[in-house]
């Protein structure tokens, strides 16, 4: 068995999903998220400064920060190393997820179909991302995914906003959800963490009980 997702994320059941180009913004990006009540966030191993984003936002203490786009068992360590206390990432893979048990840390990989969530559950991952969720047909592909595997937990994430929130953390079988929308890239480039701090807050106001 792979470590347990869910101590990590703390309760939280909203996963901003960040793609920072700027190490230069994290603090006050980390500031912004925790603020609005978030208590977890994934970051994409897609810019130059990932790393150093990585490191930034662990140190600041209020987020529990995970690394997600890991496409392999090397990017995996990098993202521990940097202070990442999970791992994400958009497929299933088996050196990724063998090397995070090594690591002994929760690593989330991305299942689209049956099969995946079968190779994954043999793997003894009991939670997978579901991604891309809306192109894959939504809460009607997650409620067909769920009937037959109770054992399974998703997290989905892709295509998912504000509006389509409450629907998805209705099911039972979703442990939490992941977006973009709290932090885009046009909030990162015109340094709006205000707007961040008020959609974060939203989202996680839509999540509680």
């Amino acid at each position: 068995m792979t470590a347990d997702l869910a101590p990590v994320l703390a309760g939280a059941r909203v996963m901003p999903v960040l793609t920072v180009p700027d190490a230069g913004t994290a603090a006050s990006l980390a500031d912004a998220l925790a603020s609005g009540g978030a208590g977890c966030a994934e970051v994409t191993f897609r810019t130059r400064d990932a790393e150093q984003v990585v490191k930034a936002m662990a140190a600041h203490g209020g987020l529990t920060v995970g690394v997600g786009t890991v496409l392999t068992a090397e990017q995996a360590e990098r993202a521990v190393a940097a202070g990442a206390r999970f791992v994400v990432s958009p497929g299933f893979s088996e050196e990724v997820v063998e090397k995070c048990r090594e690591l002994d840390v929760p690593v989330l990989p991305g299942v689209a179909t049956a099969t995946e969530l079968m190779r994954a559950l043999r793997a003894g991952v009991r939670t997978v991302k579901l991604f891309p969720a809306e192109a894959l047909g939504g809460l009607r592909t997650l409620r067909a995914l769920a009937a037959p595997f109770p054992q399974a937990r998703f997290v989905p994430t892709g295509g998912i906003g504000a509006g389509l929130l409450a629907g998805y953390l209705a099911e039972p079988a979703v442990l939490a959800v992941g977006g973009s929308w709290m932090a885009t890239a046009a909030h990162l480039k015109r340094g709006d963490y205000g707007e961040i701090r008020r959609l974060t807050a939203e989202a996680v106001e839509r999540s509680l009980p």
